[in-house]
């Protein structure tokens, strides 16, 4: 059997692995990449942009209903050809992907970009078909695949995740959405709008992660006018002539098919990693360093949506990053993470950043609110519904996090991660610029709430200048 020595083998090439890869190509490292299953990101192929394309042909639809307002005749004859729309979001979806193979394996000579699922042998050797890689440090960066309960699994395609959802050549006529996460209200909804007859599905009692109950409360109110929620009772699903039954607690539905979205698990288990002396912890991956990445004080990093802690785009690059830097590194570095920020952009975006609900001392946080419906820029947009809640220590003043369910939540859940890192208090954000009208201000309105509650006051309302 062949067999090959370098100096980094990166396992996956998905985001982490490309940022990783990246960090060893600067260092002048020798490396091999290798990739077993499809090529281009979970991102590009199946998640975030697939995911947002269909998003935005459906909310593009659905704001038909409002153009009675402005004088727009016809509107209410305005139909959809859903096949037209798939395809379109699945040309969108090539289109990222290829972007994404032309501008990193595709431009890869052989012996550095191998296909195939690597397993070891030994601590520092790789196989992989039929080659083996002997490396000096490896980087895991395998990945995640959806789950499906093996009892749904008997139930053919007609129990789907978002690896098949995107490969449909036309919609279902009726769909129950089990897991309303990121993913499931952002397909339920969508979905819904779209045409198909949609039901939402949830052991928990909140939808979307949320944590602060004022926030949940009104995302439920909201998205529930929208499709059915049925929360808090465990889904069980029988078949039914063609279709399927799905049934929680008293609630009971007849759907053509299923979207499970009950998140996803580790491509860990191809990896044979007892071969090299890991061992996985009771969430089903190695212990390892997330200022790091590296698994205890092996030679082996665990980056991106493998590890199960951030499963999130932005977060599979920094783990790369900081990956690819330690295994070219002499020493281990330890690096700061940034300030958690997470969104859904169901329509309003739901947003959480900094701190949870749940992490607060609630003796010491001040919290801020507004409730959108009187701000003015909403009211034009026809979107003046949801809440912002701000979180400040009471003493200092210092912002610790928010959740929210707004219009242009994507863009203020940012604002405020730029602020919550730079470790800003309310009073500091308040000074500065807010124009007129937008939904800032909204945003404003409660961080003037929060300013009320919390002891830390601005000296004054402007940086007084000398005169000249």
């Amino acid at each position: 059997m062949e067999e090959r020595k370098v100096d980094v083998a990166i396992i996956g090439s998905g985001s982490a692995g490309l940022y990783a890869l990246g960090k060893v190509k600067a260092a002048r490292k020798s490396f091999v990449l290798i990739n077993g299953g499809e090529q281009g990101t979970t991102c590009a192929r199946v998640g975030c942009m697939p995911s947002k394309a269909l998003i935005q042909a459906a909310e593009d639809f659905h704001r038909r209903g409002i153009l009675g307002r402005y004088g727009v005749e016809g509107h209410k004859e305005l139909t959809l050809d859903t096949e037209e729309a798939i395809g379109h979001v699945q040309d969108l979806r090539d289109t990222f992907v290829d972007r994404v193979i032309s501008n990193s394996t595709a431009q890869m000579p052989e012996d550095k970009f191998i296909e195939g699922y690597a397993h070891f042998v030994e601590p520092n050797l790789l196989e992989v078909s039929d080659i083996r890689i002997r490396a000096d440090k490896v980087i895991i960066a395998t990945g995640s695949h959806p789950i499906i309960p093996k009892p749904w699994q008997a139930f053919g395609d007609k129990v789907i995740t978002t690896d098949e959802l995107f490969e449909l050549e036309d919609l279902p006529k009726s769909l129950a959405v089990i897991g309303l996460g990121v993913i499931g209200l952002e397909i339920g909804q969508s979905l819904s709008r779209l045409g198909v007859e949609v039901a939402g599905f949830d052991l928990l009692e909140t939808i979307g992660g949320l944590d602060d109950p004022a926030v949940a409360k009104a995302a439920i109110e909201i998205i529930g006018k929208e499709f059915p929620l049925h929360l808090g009772h465990a889904a069980e699903i029988t078949g039914e002539g063609d279709q399927l039954r799905v049934t929680a607690g008293d609630q009971s539905v007849l759907v053509d098919k299923v979207l499970a979205s009950l998140g996803r698990q580790p491509n860990l288990q191809s990896l044979k990693l007892e071969n090299a002396g890991i061992v996985l912890n009771d969430k089903g991956v190695p212990d390892y360093n997330p200022q790091t990445m590296q698994i205890g004080n092996s030679h082996i990093f665990l980056a991106g949506d493998v590890n199960g802690d951030r499963p999130l785009l932005h977060e599979a690059g920094d783990e790369g990053r900081i990956a690819g830097h330690n295994a070219t590194s002499d020493e281990i570095h330890a690096f700061k993470r940034k300030t958690p920020i997470a969104i859904n952009f169901v329509d309003p975006n739901i947003c959480h950043i900094g701190m949870r609900w749940s992490e607060l001392d609630q003796e010491t946080t001040a919290i801020g609110e507004v409730n959108l419906a009187p701000v003015g820029r909403a009211l034009i947009m026809g979107k003046n519904k949801g809440i912002i809640r701000v979180y400040a220590d009471k003493a200092s003043g210092k912002l610790l996090g928010s959740e929210m369910i707004c219009a242009k939540g994507e863009n203020l859940a940012h604002l405020l991660a730029w602020c919550i890192q730079q470790q800003l208090t309310v009073g500091e954000l308040l000074q500065m610029p807010f124009y007129h009208p937008v939904l800032e201000e909204a945003l404003q309105a409660a961080l003037y709430d929060l300013y009320a509650k919390v002891s830390q006051k601005n000296s004054g309302p402007i940086t007084e200048l000398p005169l000249a």
